[in-house]
């Protein structure tokens, strides 16, 4: 697939860029677009979607979350799959990547990696297994991040809702006072260079269950990315994400 990398000047698109010149998973660059960056910046760079002129198969986003409008209405024009893998999202934006996947094939993930897919995936069969267990999520990131909790977290904590729909989440407990049993803690942790943790801790009283995603590279969501992008093709209109592309639907 021929693909078009949005946001190639940031940290994750220029990794996504080496690895399509490397021709990973049989995909190659169509071009980069940043919208921060002066127009013709590099070989395959543009500074809009407006202004590249090719052919594509597939659009990677690893921009801003508020650039998702000018990128789903280029996405809708051209017929072209999209993967999102920028969070920060506000519900507006959300509705709107709703809609557009109506008429074309978008995946979005809070995270690109297939790894935390399983975590989740595992965190979701421990809760329903021990339904009256206490749980916390704990997740570390660098000190650069700018969403708290993490997109990841929360996505941890939505699959768990999924199996305990009474459960309310509590975001960075500060308060004095006794846990409630429907609590689902989320903890954010903002330290040096830290890639990215996710930790899901699921406590019986009698035993203790710790399930723990460990990111080592930045490279792993580049790859995920990637990934998503060779499950989209030939697939109709539709929102799809990690737990499709783990289960291998349709």
């Amino acid at each position: 697939m021929r693909i078009i990398v949005y946001g190639i000047t940031g940290h994750m698109g220029r990794i996504v860029a080496s690895l399509l010149d490397k021709g990973f998973g049989g995909h190659s660059l169509a071009a980069g677009v940043s919208p921060n960056a002066p127009a013709g910046f590099g070989e395959y760079g543009y500074a809009s979607l407006a202004d590249f002129p090719g052919e594509a198969d597939c659009v990677v986003d690893f921009s801003r979350h508020d650039a998702v409008g000018e990128l789903l209405d280029w996405c809708v024009e051209k017929k072209l799959p999209l993967v999102i893998a920028t969070t920060g999202h506000t519900p507006s934006e959300k509705a709107a990547i709703a809609a557009a996947a109506e008429r074309i094939p978008i995946f979005f993930s809070a995270n690109m990696s297939v790894g935390v897919a399983l975590l989740v995936k595992m965190a979701r069969e421990t809760a329903k297994m021990f339904p009256d267990a206490d749980i916390e999520i704990v997740e570390a990131h660098h000190n650069r991040k700018l969403d708290v909790p993490s997109g990841t977290a929360l996505m941890i904590a939505e699959e768990l809702r999924s199996v305990r729909p009474e459960a309310e989440l509590v975001i960075g407990r500060h308060e004095n006072g006794r846990r409630k049993k429907t609590e689902i803690g989320i903890h954010s942790l903002r330290l040096g260079n830290e890639v990215g943790s996710h930790e899901v801790i699921v406590s019986a009283g009698s035993q203790t269950i710790t399930l723990r995603h460990q990111a080592e590279d930045r490279a792993l969501f580049a790859e995920g990315a990637l990934t998503a992008a060779s499950f989209l093709e030939g697939r109709g209109p539709g929102l799809y994400g990690m737990k499709d592309l783990i289960g291998g639907t349709k």
